[in-house]
C-alpha cells in the first residue's frame, strides 16, 4: 500500500464507492482490531466522546449488535433507533427524522433500510458521516468486508480465488456488495440460483452467472450460500422450500465438486436443510461463526477510519 495513503471517505454506502486500495486499509484495521476482542478486557479510549447511532428500519440481530459491540469496544456512546421507536411511524420522513438526529449533533449515523439508495440519501441531506448497514436490495458494504476479512484469514490471498454464491441473488444486498468486493480484489465470483432468483444485468457488476450448482461449484475456493428472502418477493418466484432443497442447496454432493479444501460460508440466518445442510453449517469447513466475530472488527475499523483514524 502506498505509504501516503489515506482513507478519505467521509461515508461508507456501498463497496463500489471504494476502491481496492480502501478495502486493503479497512481489512489491514480490522485484524489489527480484532485483538482487542481476545482480550480480557475489551475495550480502548479509542472514540470516547464521539456518538454513534443506529438507526435500524429493518429487523436485525448480527448487525445492529455487531455494529454496538463494535462501537462500545472503542469507548463510543451509542444510541439505538427502531421505526416503530421513531416518528417515522407518526408519518415524518426519513429526511426530517434524519435532520433532527443530525442536530444533536451525533458523529456517525448507521442506517439499515428497505429501501435502495436510503443510505445515499440520507447521507446527501445531513452533515454527519453515514454507513450503509443494507439498504434493500442495493448493497451491505460491512458484510462484504467482513466476508473478505474472513477469506482472506482461510485462503491467505483472495486475488486469484474462485467464490461460488448460491442462491437468492436477485433480493440479496449482501451477493452484490461480495461480487462488488471480490471482484475488485481480484477473485473471480460465478453465481447460481433459480433463473427467477437471477437478476438480469448482474455481470456488470463483475460475475459469471451459471444455471447448474455443480458446475457454479467445480473448482471453487469458497461456497456462499444465501437465504431465500421471502419477505422481499411479492409472488412465489419457485414451487416449494423442497424443490429448491433439492436443486440448489449446498449438499455434502455439491462441496465434493469444489476443491478439496473449500470453506463455506453464509450471512445468516440460516434456513438449515434449506440452502445449506445442518451438518455442513456446524462441519470443519464451515467458517460461518470466524464471519460473525470479523464483523464486529469490520465494523470497528469503519466506525475508526471514517471518524479520521489514521
Amino acid at each position: 500500500m502506498d505509504p501516503e495513503y489515506r482513507f478519505s471517505h467521509k461515508h461508507v454506502l456501498g463497496l463500489a464507492d471504494l476502491s481496492s486500495e480502501d478495502i486493503q486499509a479497512v481489512l489491514q484495521t480490522a485484524e489489527s482490531f480484532k485483538e482487542i476482542s481476545a482480550r480480557s478486557i475489551k475495550k480502548v479510549p479509542t472514540l470516547r466522546g464521539k456518538t454513534i447511532i443506529n438507526f435500524f428500519f429493518e429487523p436485525s440481530t448480527r448487525t445492529r449488535l455487531s455494529f454496538e459491540v463494535a462501537a462500545k469496544r472503542m469507548s463510543a456512546d451509542t444510541f439505538n433507533i427502531s421505526n416503530s421507536g421513531s416518528s417515522t411511524v407518526k408519518g415524518e420522513t426519513l429526511i426530517d427524522t434524519a435532520r433532527n438526529l443530525a442536530a444533536m449533533n451525533p458523529d456517525c449515523i448507521i442506517l439499515r433500510h428497505p429501501r435502495s439508495g436510503a443510505a445515499r440519501l440520507l447521507a446527501d441531506h445531513v452533515d454527519v458521516s453515514v454507513i450503509n448497514a443494507g439498504d434493500g436490495t442495493h448493497e451491505h458494504p460491512s458484510q462484504g468486508l467482513l466476508d473478505l476479512m474472513t477469506v482472506r484469514q482461510a485462503k491467505g490471498e483472495i486475488a486469484g480465488l474462485k467464490i461460488a454464491i448460491i442462491g437468492d441473488i436477485a433480493h440479496s444486498r449482501v451477493a452484490h456488495s461480495n461480487i462488488i468486493g471480490f471482484s475488485k480484489m481480484g477473485a473471480s465470483v460465478t453465481v447460481c440460483g433459480p433463473a427467477t432468483l437471477i437478476p438480469p444485468g448482474i455481470e456488470a457488476l463483475g460475475a459469471q452467472v451459471s444455471r447448474s450448482v455443480m458446475e457454479a461449484v467445480d473448482g471453487a475456493d469458497v461456497i456462499m450460500a444465501l437465504r431465500i428472502q421471502k419477505e422481499r418477493q411479492q409472488d412465489p418466484l419457485f414451487p416449494s422450500l423442497r424443490e429448491y432443497a433439492k436443486f440448489f442447496g449446498v449438499s455434502q454432493k455439491v462441496v465434493d465438486a469444489a476443491k478439496p479444501e473449500v470453506i463455506i460460508m453464509h450471512p445468516g440466518p440460516i434456513n438449515r436443510g434449506v440452502e445449506l445442510d445442518p451438518k455442513l453449517a456446524d462441519g470443519r469447513r464451515s467458517v460461518i461463526l470466524e464471519q460473525v466475530t470479523n464483523g464486529v472488527a469490520v465494523r470497528m475499523a469503519l466506525i475508526y477510519l471514517i471518524m479520521g483514524g489514521d
